[in-house]
């Protein structure tokens, strides 16, 4: 670890290992199949803060152990969301007032996938084994998408009868498009590596989980060798320009351009140039 917040950071389903500029995000509940219960939607954003403050971080890796990314969910310990919670005295709560409960729930947990979505720096997915419901939530919420030839997908909710409501359907629309989306959505169908990556879900697909995990960190290392202030603006000028005309995403991409043209990167960018050697940036 690099700095006393990555350091200190601690959680029974999730870890955190840096190697140089890129961490790996271990969902790390395999005897579970890595499903998400309480502990998962209360750490994660815990995790990402960790992760966003250390400056030396510069790419994001998140994977999974065990045999599988994740079954989503944990519908066993996540089942109060629908239960009926009763007041002190054994009176049950008004519907209202479940109601009212089940939506905070809900955005909390919308928040917590947010935050992975929110990192300043790229964050890769190496997905294998299953990603279902919440597990698609989750890498939708990531900048690139690498699968192993075992990964199934699956937009399970329909099967489970709740709507999807911590993000595939608001995100996948900008990566997969409507179409595919509506299907996933509509029939809860597995699909597979294959087919996720011929609908633009995944980047790319690799041998197995081992070798989708090697990929996923070369990419991070890929991208960290850039320079960060160059990276960081990128993807912040991408997330800007959802919703925007390209009038508007050339304006934003003007300002963010005229204070980082005095970077220290820049000017190393042109020394090494002119030197014929790699260009060792610093963000500054």
């Amino acid at each position: 670890m690099t700095t006393s917040t990555l350091a200190s950071f601690a959680s029974e389903v999730l870890t955190i290992e840096v190697d140089g500029h890129v961490a790996t995000l271990w969902l790390d509940r395999p005897e579970k199949r890595n499903a998400m219960g309480p502990p998962f939607w209360a750490d994660l954003p815990v995790a990402m803060a960790a992760i966003g403050s250390d400056p030396e971080i510069r790419a994001v890796v998140l994977a999974a152990r065990g045999p599988h990314f994740s079954v989503g969910l944990d519908l066993v310990a996540m089942s109060g969301l629908a239960g009926a919670p009763s007041s002190g005295a054994g009176t049950p709560h008004s519907m209202a007032s479940r109601a009212r409960s089940a939506r905070a729930e809900i955005v909390r947990m919308q928040a917590s996938v947010t935050s992975v979505a929110e990192c300043a720096v790229p964050v890769i997915a190496a997905i294998h084994g299953y990603c279902i419901g919440g597990g698609v939530d989750l890498v939708a919420a990531c900048d690139i998408r690498l699968a192993s030839t075992d990964a199934i997908f699956s937009v399970r909710e329909a099967k489970v009868a709740i709507v999807a409501d911590v993000g595939s359907l608001q995100r996948l629309p900008h990566i997969i498009g409507k179409g595919h989306l509506a299907e996933l959505a509509f029939t809860g169908k597995d699909i597979t590596a294959a087919r996720a990556e011929s609908i633009g879900l995944v980047n790319q697909v690799s041998a197995d989980a081992e070798t989708v995990l090697a990929d996923a960190r070369a990419m991070a290392a890929e991208i960290a060798a850039n320079s960060p202030l160059a990276v960081q603006g990128a993807k912040a000028v991408l997330d800007a320009g959802e919703g925007r005309s390209v009038a508007e995403g050339l304006d934003y991409v003007a300002t963010w351009n005229a204070w980082s043209l005095a970077s220290d990167d820049l000017a190393e960018a042109m020394t090494a140039f002119i030197e014929k050697r790699p260009a060792v940036f610093t963000g500054r």
